[in-house]
C-alpha cells in the first residue's frame, strides 16, 4: 500500500497498526459507488468553472462551492447528523 501525501504530518497520532488500518478503512470508503460519484462530479464542475472553484470544495447537499472547512463541518453542525444521507449528483 502507497504511503499517503501529508502537508506536514500526521493530523493523529496512531500506532503503525492502527494507521494501516485507519488507511485501508479510508481507501475502501473512497472507493464506493457514492464517493466515486460524487468526486467525478466535483472535478466536471471544477474544470467548468476554475475560477469559482479556487480554495473551495463543492457542496452536494447546498450545491454550491463552499470553504473546505464549512463544507466539511456540515455548515458549523458537524458531521454526525449527516452520516448517512444521499445527495443527489447532477
Amino acid at each position: 500500500m502507497a504511503k499517503p501525501k501529508t502537508d506536514g504530518g500526521p493530523k493523529q497520532k496512531l500506532s503503525p497498526l492502527a494507521a494501516r488500518k485507519k488507511a485501508r478503512r479510508d481507501l475502501l470508503a473512497a472507493k464506493t459507488t457514492d464517493r466515486k460519484a460524487k468526486k467525478a462530479d466535483a472535478q466536471k464542475k471544477r474544470r467548468d468553472n476554475p475560477e469559482a472553484s479556487k480554495g473551495k470544495d463543492w457542496d452536494h447537499k447546498n450545491n454550491r462551492w463552499e470553504s473546505p472547512s464549512q463544507n466539511r463541518g456540515n455548515d458549523g453542525e458537524g458531521t454526525k447528523k449527516e452520516g448517512n444521507k444521499k445527495y443527489k449528483i447532477k
